[in-house]
């Protein structure tokens, strides 16, 4: 890590959910890492292993059960008043689903312009202009703001989901899942969108996917997530180049190679057996109940998350 100030860092940071009958779900377990101004920071996993709740607790969605965001320098679940509206205007979220957070009875104008309503920013005639150049800037037509949701395909109501997220010019976006449920060739196209928006507007990025091969198109650096914990940070590169843990080279070994040649040839990891419940997760380790390289102290004890190399930090007992 720089020696300068992350804008966002999460310290053991933990989202517990009580289900009654003595369960505690622990979704998110001290999961730590940092995001430097204008950068973009992939967190991946399957389904399930707690990064879209990792990022609602970050934006405030969710109170935490224990650990710390800090935003700016300052503790996020700590903020009041004033400071807590200025936060919710620097961290917006772009959701996974384009259909189910847009209002269907507003108009898209009216959507994307709630933010700039709810903090006073414009009126008027600045208003409508800001609506509508928010709808360039995203790739829509200025007749696209006096339609509905349902009048949209999946891409462009995305579309929509970022120009409101924009309408207030945060520093920081968290886009929970933001791909996946679209069309594979609008994926590239909203991917490419995400960075074109950082390059003009200097955004920094929590980019939250299962799709490993889209979040190395746009990450700088990929914390990967198993079963509420991270088991490995490193820059996309590194990552893609040298993965260290086990269950960061099955995930790779899973992505289609576009060379039929390569693809006949190479071997995958298959896991053998089921992800553990989250309700009741294996002793030690969590992957060592289907990590081909298990030992007895993976059971004994969980691996301490450590720098092995600069900058490439790995929970594993093979370290």
């Amino acid at each position: 890590m720089s020696q300068k100030q992350p804008l966002l860092e999460v310290r053991n940071l933990q989202k517990h959910f009580n289900l009654g009958n003595g369960k505690i779900l622990k979704a998110v377990d001290n999961v730590s890492f940092a995001i430097q101004q204008g950068e973009t920071f992939g967190l991946v996993g399957e389904s399930g292993c707690g990064k879209s709740t990792t990022g609602r607790t970050i934006i405030n969605l969710y109170d935490t059960t224990g650990g710390e965001v800090i935003f700016n320098g300052e503790n996020v679940h700590k903020m009041k008043g004033k400071k807590q509206q200025e936060f919710r205007r620097n961290m917006q979220m772009v959701f996974q689903d384009p259909y189910a957070s847009l209002n269907p009875r507003m108009t898209v104008g009216n959507i994307i312009a709630e933010g700039i309503d709810i903090h006073g920013l414009n009126s008027g005639k600045e208003r409508k202009e800001r609506v509508l150049q928010l709808l360039r800037d995203v790739g829509l037509n200025e007749e696209h703001a006096s339609r509905f949701p349902h009048e949209f395909s999946g891409g462009q109501r995305q579309r929509i989901g970022i120009a409101r997220a924009l309408a207030i010019e945060p520093k920081f976006i968290i886009a929970d899942e933001p791909i996946s449920a679209l069309d594979v060739s609008v994926q590239a196209q909203v991917v490419n969108l995400f960075k074109k928006l950082q390059k003009e507007r200097g955004l920094t990025y929590l980019f939250i996917a299962h799709d490993l091969a889209m979040v190395k198109h746009i990450s700088d650096r990929i914390g990967v997530m198993y079963l509420g914990k991270l088991v490995e940070v490193t820059t996309s590169e590194e990552l893609y180049a040298k993965p260290l843990h086990p269950y960061t080279q099955s995930l790779l070994s899973a992505i289609p190679i576009p060379d039929p040649e390569i693809e006949r040839t190479r071997e995958r990891i298959i896991l053998e057996g089921e992800i553990p419940s989250p309700l009741n997760p294996p002793s030690g380790c969590p992957f060592r109940t289907r990590c081909p390289h298990a030992m007895p102290e993976c059971a004994a004890a969980m691996p301490e998350f450590k720098e092995v190399e600069p900058g490439h930090y790995v929970a594993c007992h093979l370290y």
